[in-house]
């Protein structure tokens, strides 16, 4: 049976089809790394380099001239607009939904034309495009003559985790169309996890074995020097990791994540980007306080690429875009093997290796030094917010932040804030006035004799905004304390000063007519930090006096 595969990308789609026996006779993408990719591991496919919605939009002629009748369709449209790692789930759906439904408008072009052969369609993407799919089209809102109406909602529509098909990733994806109910051939028990992947492969830069064997793949082996964009290190640097290990361990309002990534479980979602000091980003240990990002190889054999699959790419990070845009094979090999089992046909017993060509311009990563690199003053203007490091208490959290700042005029306002809870509906924020009075004495004056020890960190609020510009290197060289810094102290101080079992005492705090019940270590945290913003730093020390707050 003969596939067309549209937003193509590296080939990660058609790639399962092509193990599973299928003809691969068309597919096109945008993007010229994606059709290269494409070309030199699916030589037998015509490729071409085209936008899909001026595609969908040709007239009839110039349309079948172009888009040959195939009994199956494949798409992934761009997912990027659709993802919750994109601004938080809030990015534009404009342009996501255009491709989408200009996949949709191909695929009943050609399912509704006089003598079509089109079986088997399948649209694959994020979870959450679901909602911006109808579960009909009618011609009319195609543009298109006729009364046919395209249902997207088959028997077998749903999510799908790539994890329960082989693929040593937990990516969920969502599948929508006409085709036959895949099965699965894992379970949680079973599932193949990072840590296989990466003993597989062997250590980048290490002991060079002569052979290896595909994880993914059993029956296919390369020598090692055969395998290419995998013996390099790609070190991410100390500012970097750090950044990560925060927003991953210590986010505030979001559960805590693996750093470095946990070897047992099958690896998070392969991003399509090379971050380093994100939330998202993907970091393996790398000796000592020392920590790298998974090489290409890694990422595409995490993605359940074979290892005999080369990415042409001129830069490492259009590599890893190729990867981590991809449909994963395994995936996409458990559609296919559901269509040919619906056919009865013959599905090969052995991986069949490629046959490579059209390899013009292919760049190996194998042996490429990557300086690590040097982190950069942050612009004058740049906004900071974040909270006491590892001291949330029952959803509460101390936070500093300059938000309150005129950026436009360079005139910047250091303030405290409790935050409590997340969400539209539950996050809360309060900046009480008084809350010194409710203290303890005891733990009231140790607060105030470290406050008196901060004395020498008393900055105009301008000076404090230069520091916290500056590079971590050189807030140390020179003895400056930032707010990270600043926030640093006041949870050593807390873990110091405050016994553990106390933490959770409550403090009740009244506040514009009710009464906040604020755990003790919240509501020390808070008087610190508004002290040091209020009489400290705002007042260049001049004002300070302990209890005035």
């Amino acid at each position: 049976m003969t596939v067309a595969d549209f937003f193509c990308g590296g080939g990660g789609f058609s790639e399962g089809f092509r193990q599973a026996g299928f003809e691969i006779v068309f597919a096109v993408d945008k993007w010229l790394p994606a059709v290269k990719t494409y070309r030199a591991n699916e030589p037998g496919a015509n490729v071409i380099q085209d936008d899909i919605m001026r595609v969908a939009n040709l007239p009839d002629k110039e349309f079948d001239a172009l888009v040959p009748d195939t009994d199956i369709i494949i798409g992934s449209p761009p997912c990027q607009s659709f993802s919750h790692s994109n601004k938080s789930g809030n990015a534009d759906k404009l342009i996501g939904v255009m491709l989408i439904e200009s996949y949709l408008k191909i695929i009943a072009r050609k399912k509704f034309k006089k003598g079509s052969i089109l079986k088997y369609w399948v649209l694959e993407n994020v979870p959450s495009v679901e909602g911006y799919i109808k579960e009909k089209y009618t011609a009319a809102d195609f543009g298109l003559d006729g009364d046919f109406v395209l249902q997207t909602r088959g028997a077998n529509v749903g999510k799908y985790n790539a994890k329960y098909f082989g693929a040593p990733t937990n990516r969920e994806r969502y599948l929508c169309g006409d085709f036959p109910r895949l099965t699965a051939t894992h379970s949680d028990s079973n599932v193949l996890t990072l840590g296989r992947v990466l003993d597989s492969l062997k250590k980048p830069m290490g002991t060079k074995p002569p052979l290896v064997q595909d994880i993914n793949y059993p029956d296919l082996y390369l020598r090692y020097d055969e395998i290419t964009d995998h013996d390099y290190t790609y070190e991410v640097a100390e500012f970097e990791w750090k950044t990560a290990k925060r927003l991953k361990q210590d986010r505030g309002y979001m559960g805590k994540m693996s750093f470095p990534e946990n070897l047992e479980k099958p690896a998070r979602t392969v991003m399509a980007t090379m971050t380093t000091s994100s939330r998202e980003a993907m970091i393996l240990g790398f000796g000592t306080n020392r920590y790298r990002l998974p090489t290409v190889r890694e990422a595409a054999c995490m993605m359940s690429f074979p290892i005999d699959y080369w990415f042409l790419g001129s830069s490492i990070g259009i590599k890893h875009t190729l990867v981590g845009n991809a449909v994963p094979p395994k995936l996409s090999y458990a559609i296919a093997v559901a269509i040919a089992k619906e056919e009865n046909l013959r599905i090969p017993n052995t991986y069949p290796k490629i046959m490579h060509e059209n390899m013009e311009g292919f760049k190996n990563l194998n042996g490429t030094h990557f300086e690590i690199k040097k982190e950069k003053p942050r612009r004058i203007v740049s906004k900071f917010k974040y909270h006491v490091p590892y001291l949330i208490v029952n959803a509460y959290r101390v936070e500093l932040t300059n938000y309150n700042s005129d950026f436009a005029h360079k005139s910047f306002d250091w303030t405290a804030e409790i935050h409590h809870s997340q969400g539209k509906n539950k996050a809360a924020k309060y900046t009480p006035i008084k809350i010194d009075l409710l203290i303890p004495g005891p733990f009231k004056m140790e607060a105030d004799r470290f406050l008196n020890s901060l004395m020498d960190y008393s900055y105009e609020t301008y000076k404090f905004q230069e520091i916290y510009c500056m590079t971590a290197e050189d807030r140390k060289k020179l003895n400056l304390m930032g707010p990270y810094e600043l926030l640093n102290k006041i949870k050593e101080f807390i873990v110091n000063t405050l016994p553990r079992d106390k933490w959770e005492q409550k403090v009740a705090v009244p506040y514009f007519g009710e009464v906040l019940n604020i755990p003790l270590a919240i509501a020390l945290s808070y008087y610190v930090l508004k002290q040091y913003t209020d009489n400290i730093l705002n007042d260049g020390g001049d004002k300070y006096g302990c209890g005035n707050s």
